[in-house]
């Protein structure tokens, strides 16, 4: 007899909790059927109930992954323009023990993503709401006059979210050159780039 379906969402619960415990000492290289049926303290054959196939238990496991990113505690977002955005850019970097793990995780999943077409369109899929996230910033940003008229806010979301992740992979390799006031001050200067120069007035030059 199957289980009840309350009796299996609560049991697909219990392999989520173990997927992601398995997530967090292995990445995504040390996740198979067998370490998540260990963690849970059963057989690989009543594991294979809920995900028949390593594809799908990897499936499960990038769907948790971005419900946990999702979820996170996040920074308090000013209301628009350059200042939310760069809110939503600090949540992304590893700053925290919590986001170093989690960043940890994400970059582990990029190989099997890219060695899958299906996983590999699903991650593609995410950059591509992660630019619809921040996109609004910047249009808000380029109305408040924070960026020039002509500024494109989809390139330029595009140029951001390259840039965080540029840098999430360098503080994940190299965290001692890179640490959190290190990488805070980097994204300062990345936003200060796209942003107009102010007129010189020329009130700060020597006189004759």
């Amino acid at each position: 007899m199957p289980p009840a379906l309350g009796d299996r969402e609560a049991r697909r619960q219990d392999v989520s909790e173990a997927v992601w415990q398995v997530l967090a000492d292995k990445g995504f290289g040390g996740l198979t059927l067998r370490a998540v049926a260990a963690a849970m303290g059963v057989s690989t054959g009543m594991l294979m109930h809920y995900f028949p196939t390593k594809r799908a238990l990897v499936s499960h496991a990038l769907d948790l992954l971005e419900k946990s990113t999702a979820e996170r505690p996040r920074r308090e977002r000013p209301t628009e323009g350059l200042a939310a955005l760069r809110a939503v850019l600090l949540d992304i970097l590893p700053l925290t023990t919590d986001d170093t793990a989690r960043n940890r995780i994400w970059v582990s999943s990029w190989d099997l993503a890219l060695a899958d077409d299906a996983l590999g369109a699903d991650q593609a899929d995410r950059y591509t709401r992660l630019r619809s996230t921040i996109r609004p910033h910047l249009e808000a940003a380029r109305d408040q006059g924070e960026l020039s008229a002509s500024a494109d806010p989809e390139q330029l979301a595009a140029t951001a979210v390259a840039f965080t992740h540029g840098l999430v992979v360098q503080a994940l390799f190299d965290p001692g050159r890179f640490p959190e006031d290190v990488q805070t001050a980097m994204l300062d200067d990345f936003l200060a780039s796209i942003s107009p120069s102010p007129p010189d007035t020329g009130a700060d030059r020597p006189g004759p």
